[in-house]
């Protein structure tokens, strides 16, 4: 096919507007490989509309009419279009349709009447009548282009400011007919991906035509994603580490002190997580597992054998007032048996069981193993294990000797900074750990570089954990509720959202609520605690809570994670609709972490959409890893993939749950084709080598 190589640049063709560049530039178009790899969001059927609603629906409609009226008004500081849409298809039934636009006075100017146009929104019923607010819209003009854009299958590309569908549309089309697409540069093996594949991705023919051509470039834009990850991941095998074996008398007796027993899964991991630090390889390991099934234990008898067989261990996590509370619970294991372990936050630095050189018995072990390696002399007092915030890994002071470094909430801390650490000189083992289980295909992915260890059950003699949405109205019995529970003896939280964008008028809202909450449940005792109070606030009333001088604790997200009271046993969340639905299982996690049974309340005012589709997942069901699936559906990937918290190419195409199976079937085929050559070094393989280090430099990843 004769034609223009795909990266020949859009500045340089005649028929692509001036004008438009600037636009087609903030949208990552910049050459004409670029437009045909701008794929469309979704498609209109414009040969078979749908009929004009009577009633409200969930599910987004795409209808076709005639403006018959519009009308501009003022409600105060609100502006509002309206226009009156009528069905022109002979013999249909159908009420008329009203569109709005709140405040955006540049509809006005492309709607007029007697237009035909396509809406395409949610209809909903406001007192007789039946409105679309906000709907998208395309006014369809009787020109030469009308065959591109009506009596077909139309794609709808993501726009943006300056280029709209239609624009875009256009030049995608025109770039089809322009462009020798066997120049698109292709990773699949084989090049499966035919020419026409790219037409019928964008103007098919027929549904059928088009999932076809989608199914083959999702293969082929999964395999890239795998091929960098799968190339991190043999990056990191191939480079070695140092064993750190131990005969875990330390973990021995921590765990005869323990008041329980270890759950199967937690023993598995244990093992799996062990044989890592024991072996050449350097360890880069992910540890999942839902809120409250003991993955901190586990994380401790990882950093006791790096510790015992002569190396220092740190625990890094992502907020100060959790690694507070990793350092006291540590502490309370620790003490009784005389291993040292201090705290190193920007605002503490504190250290217990006294300084290495000063505790006798179980450390001298450190010391002498750790001496066979470290010839300075005052390299040997490093504490063997730190607890610290995330900045441990920036500090210079942080870390003397790391041999493992264990990343608490994985998600809040960013591949780009776990590259980083890899890349230190001193080679630490990684273990990452998260309370947000991940989907399959999302592991696969963001995390495909690490090893997996999931922890699957909980541990035996938790109460169970009732989940109840209720509207304010029922507030009167809920505080009732509360003060029964309290005079039992037992201790709640009440949770209010923090929105960044407006954080102190949310902090001041919790102050008010706090007084509020003083006086419904006096003479009980309320505490207060959010993200504006100093560290020592905070940890004042987070210790007056765990010790239960403090009864209900008005909270922000800050209890988000980490917080462990198990007398607490009820839980409301104010506006619970506000928050995200892994961020309010991550906080029902804060209960149930005792014997007694446990309630968690779930306010909102006449849920509708997506807060009522949140607030029924967690109604149905307390299992973290049918939740997180839930939350990709509700919020799709793009909150998930990104370059930032990923390091990889960001999706334009797949779908990380409907094409699960794909992304399993491309990995399988990168990391053989790495197996066979880790550096992809062999004839033919240099276009795959390209793309992985084109994409880790783009996005700061370093390998190796």
């Amino acid at each position: 096919m004769s034609g223009l190589p795909a990266a020949t640049r859009l500045e340089d063709l005649e028929w692509v507007p001036r004008q438009r560049l600037s636009a087609l530039r903030r949208l990552g178009l910049q050459t004409l490989g670029d437009l045909l790899r701008h794929f469309p969001r979704r498609y209109e059927d414009r040969v078979k509309f749908d009929r004009f609603p009577d009633e409200a629906s969930e599910t987004p409609v795409c209808l076709f009419g005639i403006v018959r009226k519009t009308a501009y008004r003022r409600f105060g500081p609100r502006r509002i279009f309206e226009a009156r849409i009528e069905d022109e298809s002979a013999g249909v039934l159908g009420s008329p349709l009203i569109c709005r636009w709140f405040n955006m006075s540049w509809v006005q100017k492309m709607i007029t009447g007697d237009q035909q146009i396509v809406v395409f929104g949610k209809p909903r019923v406001r007192g007789k009548q039946v409105v679309m607010e906000h709907p998208e819209f395309e006014v369809i003009e009787e020109d030469a282009e009308r065959s591109i854009h009506f009596d077909r299958i139309t794609p709808v590309h993501p726009a943006g400011d300056g280029v709209n569908p239609r624009v875009l549309r256009v030049l995608i089309h025109r770039a089809l007919e322009e462009t020798d697409l066997s120049t698109i540069p292709l990773l699949w093996p084989g090049n499966a991906v035919s020419e026409r594949v790219w037409r019928e991705v964008h103007f098919p023919e027929t549904f059928e035509e088009q999932e076809n051509a989608r199914t083959q470039l999702v293969r082929e834009e999964f395999f890239g994603i795998q091929l960098v990850v799968c190339a991190r991941y043999a990056a990191m095998r191939g480079q070695g580490g140092t064993p750190k074996p131990a005969d875990g008398t330390w973990w021995k007796l921590v765990e005869a002190s323990l008041p329980f027993e270890l759950t199967a899964s937690q023993r598995k991991v244990i093992a799996e997580i062990s044989a890592d630090l024991a072996s050449p390889h350097r360890m880069n390991r992910l540890l999942q597992g839902d809120v409250g099934s003991g993955k901190t234990l586990v994380a401790l008898h990882a950093m006791l054998q790096a510790a015992e067989s002569g190396w220092q261990a740190a625990l890094m996590a992502p907020t100060q007032i959790l690694a507070e509370q990793h350092y006291l619970n540590f502490r309370r294991i620790l003490d009784p048996l005389g291993i040292p372990v201090v705290l190193r936050t920007a605002a503490r630095k504190e250290s217990s069981g006294g300084p290495p050189d000063a505790t006798p018995g179980i450390f001298d072990d450190f010391r002498g193993a750790h001496a066979a390696r470290v010839s300075d002399p005052a390299a040997r007092r490093i504490p063997p294990l730190v607890i610290g915030t995330h900045a441990l890994l920036f500090e210079n002071t942080g870390l003397e000797r790391p041999g493992l470094v264990v990343i608490d909430e994985q998600h809040k801390f960013g591949v780009l900074q776990r590259s980083r650490l890899i890349a230190r000189g001193d080679a630490p083992d990684v273990l990452v750990m998260t309370a947000t289980p991940i989907p399959r295909t999302i592991t696969q992915t963001l995390y495909g570089d690490l090893d997996v260890s999931i922890i699957r059950e909980k541990p035996t003699g938790r109460g169970k954990v009732i989940t109840a949405v209720r509207e304010p109205s029922k507030l009167p019995d809920i505080i009732a509720f509360l003060r029964d529970k309290i005079a039992e003896g037992r201790q709640a939280y009440i949770v209010y959202p923090l929105v960044e964008e407006s954080e102190k008028l949310d902090v001041k809202s919790a102050r008010a609520e706090f007084e509020k909450w003083t006086g419904l449940l006096a003479p009980a005792r309320v505490g207060l605690v959010h993200g504006r109070l100093d560290s020592n606030e905070k940890e004042l009333v987070m210790r007056e809570f765990r010790e239960g001088k403090i009864a209900a604790l008005v909270a922000t997200t800050v209890i988000e994670v980490g917080v462990d009271v198990p007398n607490a046993c009820i839980m409301l969340v104010e506006e619970a609709g506000r928050f995200g639905l892994s961020q309010l299982h991550q906080l029902r996690g804060r209960i149930g972490r005792g014997a007694e049974k446990s309630y968690c309340i779930l306010l909102q005012e006449s849920p509708d959409g997506t807060a009522k589709e949140k607030l029924n997942a967690l109604e149905a069901t307390s299992d973290g890893f049918v939740i997180a699936e839930a939350d990709l559906r509700l919020r799709g990937p793009g909150d998930i993939l990104g370059t930032a918290q990923a390091g990889l190419p960001p999706l334009r195409l797949g779908d990380l749950l409907r094409d699960g199976e794909l992304m399993t079937e491309v990995r399988r085929v990168a990391r053989t084709l790495l197996e066979s050559d880790p550096n992809l070094s062999l004839p033919g393989h240099e276009h795959f080598r390209e793309f992985v280090e084109n994409t880790s430099a783009r996005t700061g990843i370093a390998e190796g």
